[in-house]
């Protein structure tokens, strides 16, 4: 239970280090919307966006039997 805490206190302290070096805005574009949010946002908005079409496709190929 030790391990799993301090674990998870680095992996937060490296979030919020992560999210504080990159806190300026910048702008997104696509298609004709526009949107300004910080970089650490857009990032970590990113990185989920993968690990949400990464986990649908793994269940899909499980359901599927493949």
């Amino acid at each position: 239970m030790k391990v799993k805490l301090a674990v998870a206190i680095v992996l937060a302290a490296f979030l919020l280090i992560f999210a504080l070096q990159n806190f300026q805005v910048v702008e997104l574009r696509f298609l004709v919307w526009k949107l300004e949010m910080s970089r650490a946002l857009m990032i970590l908005g990113v990185f989920g966006g993968g690990v949400a079409v990464g986990s649908l496709v793994s269940n899909i190929r499980r359901i599927r039997g493949e």
